[in-house]
C-alpha cells in the first residue's frame, strides 16, 4: 500500500519489522523481492505506454527518445550516490527512530510545497525540459534516508519544479522502475538470495503476489485522488504516524 504513495514504504517496513519483532537481516531479501511485485504493477498499469515507447525507440521517434532520456537522467543521480553511500545507507536503515523523525519532517515539507508550488500546464513526460528532469532526479536522492519516501521526494521535487500533479505522480511511477530494479539487484547481489530463519520461497511468493495486487490498486486510485485532493492528507498521515512511532519507540 505504501510503495507508491508519499509516506515511505521503506520506513513502514522498518517500523513493521520492529513491531512484529522480526530479525531485519533475515527478512532483508524478502523485503527486496516484494518490491519487484510493485514494479510489475507499474508495468501492467502502463503497458500501453511502455509498448508505445518501445516501438517509438525502434523507429527513433523524438518523443520516445526524450521519454527514455528523461527517465535515465532523473535516475542517474540516485544511482551514483546509492553506490557511493550504500554502507552509510545500510546503517540508517537499522534506525527506526530516524524513520519517525523523517516521517514528521517529510510531512511538514509536503504541506509547505503544496502551499507554495505553482504547477504548470499538463504535459507528457517526454516533453519535460532537462532542467525539471534533473531537479526531480536530485530530489530523489533525498529518499536514501529511510522515512523520506522515494515517491514523496520525486513528486514533491516535481511540484517544486513546476510540473503538474498528475504528470508528477506518473513520472514518479516510471522512475520507480529503474530505481527499484537497481536497488533490488544491488541488495540481492550483496546479501544473496538465501533465506534464513524460516523465510523461504513460499513466503516470498506470497509477498510478491500481494505486493503486485495491492500496488496495482493503489496506483489506479492514487492518481485520481491527488488530481482531486492534492497531497495534504498524506502529509498529515506522515506527521501522526511519525509522532506515534517516536512515542512508541521511546517507551519501549
Amino acid at each position: 500500500m505504501t510503495e507508491f504513495i508519499p509516506v515511505s514504504s521503506t520506513g513502514h517496513l522498518i517500523l513493521a519489522t520492529e513491531l512484529f519483532g522480526y530479525d531485519a537481516k533475515q527478512w532483508a531479501a524478502f523485503n527486496v523481492v516484494i518490491q519487484l511485485g510493485a514494479i510489475l504493477a507499474v508495468v501492467v498499469q502502463y503497458w500501453r505506454t511502455f509498448w508505445a515507447v518501445g516501438w517509438g525507440l525502434l523507429r527513433l521517434e523524438p518523443i520516445s527518445v526524450r521519454f527514455v532520456r528523461n527517465i535515465f537522467v532523473a535516475f542517474l543521480p540516485s544511482a551514483v550516490l546509492g553506490l557511493l553511500l550504500k554502507d552509510y545507507i545500510d546503517i540508517l536503515l537499522g534506525s527506526p527512530m530516524v524513520v519517525g523523525w523523517a516521517l514528521i519532517l517529510g510531512g511538514i515539507a509536503i504541506l509547505g510545497i503544496e502551499k507554495i508550488a505553482k504547477p504548470g500546464p499538463k504535459t507528457g513526460i517526454g516533453e519535460l525540459p532537462l532542467r525539471q528532469v534533473v531537479g526531480v532526479g536530485l530530489a530523489q536522492c533525498l529518499s536514501m534516508f529511510p522515512g523520506v519516501s522515494r515517491s514523496g521526494a520525486t513528486i514533491m521535487g516535481a511540484l517544486a519544479m513546476g510540473i503538474e500533479r498528475r504528470t508528477a505522480a506518473e513520472f514518479s511511477f516510471f522512475l520507480a522502475v529503474p530505481t527499484m530494479l537497481g536497488a533490488s539487484t544491488l541488495e540481492l547481489l550483496d546479501s544473496g538470495v538465501a533465506m534464513a530463519g524460516g523465510v523461504g520461497w513460499r513466503e516470498i511468493a506470497i509477498g510478491f503476489v500481494v505486493s503486485f495486487v495491492v500496488a496495482l490498486a493503489v496506483i489506479r486510485a492514487f492518481v485520481a485522488f491527488v488530481s482531486r485532493s492534492g497531497f495534504a492528507p498524506f502529509a498529515w498521515y506522515r506527521i501522526v504516524a511519525g509522532a506515534a512511532a517516536i512515542a512508541w519507540l521511546s517507551l519501549r
